[in-house]
């Protein structure tokens, strides 16, 4: 299934995403994250790309999203980067992605390592979509956003000039970086649509349950924390069954939220944690029956 078609269909798509274990680990831990996952109400599963790419992380992404669409029947999007490959390289990663069924894919420029060089197919996420879209035009590729602007981008008006040559290089559809505050959402998709960028937009949530999360989180993305989700961390910071509850309410919030103002998608970073996943997705699944059948 094409992705662009449940946004044609759902006024509110649904969504999770999964990451391959690192070199050291098992393949099986993701397994069993998936089979926990089995039975929830998912429109889609993404399966992310390890940092810098590699032949070993392009061959266990596509192996997920192939077990995800044959074993659970939910439709993958695999991961793709810039990062980490040759033109070659994709080229065979694109063949083998349309052999094994798996049509959707995330195109992404990737995080550049924090030493060297890396062997980089392309600069920017809009010529490597442009590239999968010549490969084959029948892959439907999606793309990254950023509502608090990419670390590399001078300010928020040239990172939507730059979101705007992936739409027009054949992006169909844009998931948001993490983000905690719903209004920075609202603003950010404001300013696109006034741009002319009317694909539709998932909103990106991580829930927070955990201390360590919170300086790992914003160092990695640069999400600004907001007064109340502050509050909320610093007043259950010595608890770690209170801030988890209450990192999981908090994100239940948003979503909410985000869903009574006519966001398109939500897109919830799992962490590769079930019971999170679990959670959010059985609090929230009534929000997203509900105004589908409206």
């Amino acid at each position: 299934m094409n992705i662009a078609e449940l946004f044609k269909h759902k006024k509110a798509v649904y969504s999770l995403e999964v990451f391959p274990p690192k070199k050291a680990d098992s393949i099986d831990t993701v397994y069993n994250t998936l089979y926990g996952l089995r039975g929830l109400p998912v429109d889609y599963i993404s399966v992310t790309y390890g940092a810098g790419g590699s032949e070993v992380q392009r061959s266990k992404t596509a192996e997920i999203a192939s077990l995800i669409k044959k074993e659970y029947g939910i439709e993958p999007i695999s991961h793709l980067t810039c990062v980490g490959s040759t033109k070659e390289e994709l080229r065979e990663t694109l063949e083998n992605l349309r052999n094994i069924g798996v049509w959707n894919i995330l195109a992404l420029r990737g995080d550049l390592p924090a030493e060297g060089t890396p062997v980089m197919a392309f600069s920017h996420a809009n010529e490597l979509a442009a590239f999968i879209k010549e490969f084959d035009p029948a892959f439907n590729v999606t793309g990254a956003c950023y509502p608090e602007c990419h670390v590399d981008a001078a300010n928020l008006d040239e990172d939507i000039e730059n979101l705007k040559k992936k739409v027009d290089a054949g992006v169909s559809q844009l998931t948001t970086q993490l983000f905690f505050d719903n209004e920075i959402f609202y603003s950010f998709r404001d300013k696109v649509e006034k741009a002319g960028i009317t694909v539709p937009i998932s909103a990106g949530i991580m829930p927070i349950t955990k201390k360590s999360q919170v300086e790992r989180t914003v160092a990695m993305c640069g999400a600004s924390i907001p007064p109340k989700f502050a509050r909320l961390i610093s007043k259950y910071a010595d608890s770690p069954e209170a801030l988890n509850q209450a990192g999981l309410s908090y994100a239940v919030d948003q979503i909410t939220d985000l869903v009574a103002n006519d966001t398109r998608g939500v897109h919830v970073y799992t962490m590769n944690n079930v019971d999170t996943a679990k959670y959010v997705t059985q609090a929230t699944e009534s929000l997203f029956k509900g105004v589908n059948k409206v």
